[in-house]
């Protein structure tokens, strides 16, 4: 009988915990307008991206599907804030979407 490989769990939620800094990583520093979208982002936003990746984590398998589902959801979150501006709102789900194919790539050297 084969022997189950305990540790096969811990890679994949070690994988899915590097995919998700890498994520957070890009979102701030990945651009070229980096330095400037770090001076004009909001708490909100910050914490929004912070959930996001907090629900990659929990991904056992990260793929485009469930990555914008995540932000989809976090969005729905944020979209019944007073403060917050619906515009501005769709703006940020639009740029951390458009991230997909990068995330993809950090992940895939996670992997390696």
């Amino acid at each position: 009988m084969a022997k189950k490989n305990s540790n096969s769990g811990k890679v994949v939620l070690g994988l899915a915990a590097v995919a998700a800094a890498a994520a957070g990583a890009y979102f701030l520093y990945g651009t070229k307008e980096g330095a400037k979208v770090k001076k004009q982002i909001k708490g909100w936003t910050l914490k929004a991206k912070g959930e996001v990746m907090e629900k990659i984590e929990k991904m056992k398998e990260v793929t485009e599907g469930g990555y914008h589902a995540a932000i989809d959801a976090v969005a729905k979150k944020y979209a019944g804030a007073k403060n917050i501006d619906p515009e501005e709102l769709q703006k940020v789900v639009a740029d951390m979407k458009s991230h997909w194919k990068n995330v993809q790539k950090q992940f895939k050297q996670g992997q390696k």
